[in-house]
């Protein structure tokens, strides 16, 4: 809900960081909280890579969350950033929100998420997520087991279902609570302070990772080569405004490139298809897109590449 009229006196705003291991729902509840699609969403693990920064305003505070890449064990030099970034994150919020899954039992990555968690000094608030896939009775032993494995630290825990929004109002209100109080630090109908270029890459890479095998997602990189509003022609009746938008798909193998392809370019007009409906909700308005996929070896392991793509430490 966006605020309208005076800012209140005891308003708060501050910095939420989400924080879990992959595929938790992170990004799917960002999105189910700010009400619009920001973060890309995917059954594979790690579809996270950019810290994105989701903008919640409501009459009484302004959450500014950071969506952050699922912290796992890495294998590779951007691997090792992304967990970095996670991890820096942590100290640089008002507020943390652990994504826990209701349908698991705890496990070694909870385990080490927790110890984490634990040597630091910013609030931390529980999220069971995935609510709606346990039974009743289920979800009650499951809340103790999280409890259990929490112990002394006593985080407040609220079950939750980043899919259907059960639970995220209270949620919302309790992470309100912990922000300090202050004005609003961005206008209300900001939803994300993302530099648009990054956004429109990610729904790229989201068509990727959807229809692809699995071999491809973790070695796939977008970049945006330009991005151009083309005004309409005023002595043509028929023309119309749009989008102009070019970019290129980076794979490390050349059958990954021949996957990505298709035969007859197949996948990669189906790869467009996709991230250009998903691309004209986000603009708002008709979008031509043209893709381009290049070969780069082990571009996961290549510091100069990663800071070309957005993935250099700070």
């Amino acid at each position: 809900m966006l605020t309208s009229g005076p800012i209140p006196k005891d308003h708060r705003s501050g910095f939420v960081a989400l924080i879990g291991r992959p595929n938790v729902g992170k990004s799917t509840l960002v999105n189910q909280l700010v009400g619009k699609k920001l973060a890309i969403t995917s059954p594979v693990a790690q579809t996270t890579r950019n810290r994105l920064r989701a903008i919640l305003t409501t009459p009484s505070a302004q959450l500014v969350m950071v969506d952050t890449p699922g912290i796992h064990k890495p294998h590779h030099l951007l691997g090792e950033r992304l967990v970095h970034t996670a991890r820096k994150t942590i100290c640089e919020v008002d507020v943390v929100l652990l994504l826990l899954e209701a349908c698991c039992s705890p496990g070694r990555g909870d385990q080490f998420i927790l110890k984490l968690l634990s040597q630091q000094k910013t609030p931390v608030l529980v999220a069971l997520n995935k609510a709606d896939l346990v039974e009743k009775t289920d979800l009650l032993d499951r809340e103790a087991e999280y409890r259990d494995l929490f112990g002394e630290l006593g985080w407040p825990l609220y079950c939750c279902s980043a899919l259907n929004g059960k639970g995220c109002n209270d949620l919302t209100v309790a992470l309100a609570a912990h922000l300090p109080l202050g004005p609003q630090l961005y206008p209300s109908h900001m939803k994300s302070d993302q530099p648009e270029q990054i956004l429109l890459a990610e729904l790229i890479r989201e068509q990727v990772l959807l229809k692809t095998r699995e071999e491809i997602p973790h070695s796939v990189a977008v970049k945006i080569d330009r991005l151009e509003e083309i005004t309409p022609d005023k002595k043509s009746k028929n023309s119309k405004g749009y989008t102009a938008i070019l970019a290129t798909i980076f794979v490390e193998r050349k059958s990954q490139k021949g996957i990505l392809i298709g035969k007859g370019g197949s996948m990669l007009k189906a790869i467009g298809k996709g991230a250009r409906l998903q691309m004209q909700i986000l603009i708002d308005g008709p979008v031509y897109l043209e893709l381009f996929v290049k070969v780069v070896s082990d571009w996961r392991c290549k510091p100069a590449r990663l800071a070309e793509l957005g993935y250099e430490v700070n």
